[in-house]
């Protein structure tokens, strides 16, 4: 999604968001994410107004003070950014890869099932199971922090019962244009 992103040329537009569409943005998070109305008053004060920068192929990134803390494709969920998970680590359901996926995963490859269901892999137990579409952070073998995010194209019973195919699709990865702008 940001392989190639250029600010100069893929932003079309910077809007601050009314009150009662903060208010929506705010009550799906919370519902979409691991996380406390405190945790999310710590990361966007209600007293604050976010920006939103509409970006082509219908991307919206909505920034605090110019520094981007989520973004959005249509009306598909709201993913944070990776530096917004390196500070809160917790808020997303988190899945591992082994080692041979990484660099596949820095180079912005999907995770294929193999790799999650693998000796240095792992998914949620049966008991937290997560549903298919369901945003991840993806952390590689042997590392402290998450080095993708990415959606599940299928729930977690079912990677490990078919252990093939693509199992989550990489959304943004360490390295990608999102990661390298602070500021937008």
């Amino acid at each position: 999604m940001f392989k190639k992103f250029q600010p100069s040329t893929d932003v079309s537009g910077q809007v601050s968001v009314k009150t009662s569409v903060q208010r929506s943005i705010r009550n799906n998070i919370l519902s979409q994410w691991k996380i406390t109305p405190e945790t999310l008053e710590q990361i966007w004060p209600k007293k604050e107004s976010l920006t939103l920068v509409k970006c082509r192929e219908h991307i919206s990134i909505y920034t605090l003070h110019g520094e981007p803390l989520f973004f959005q494709h249509f009306d598909g969920p709201v993913f944070p950014t990776l530096r917004l998970l390196h500070k809160y680590p917790f808020v997303l359901p988190r899945v591992r890869v082994d080692r041979g996926a990484i660099r596949f995963l820095l180079a912005g490859a999907h995770m294929m099932c193999p790799g999650m269901t693998s000796a240095g892999g792992e998914l949620p137990p049966a008991s937290a199971a997560l549903p298919a579409n369901t945003p991840v952070a993806i952390h590689a073998e042997g590392k402290e922090h998450a080095a993708a995010i990415g959606l599940t194209k299928m729930d977690t019973e079912e990677i490990k019962r078919l252990n093939k195919n693509v199992g989550v699709e990489t959304v943004t990865y360490l390295g990608d244009d999102l990661w390298k702008l602070q500021q937008l």
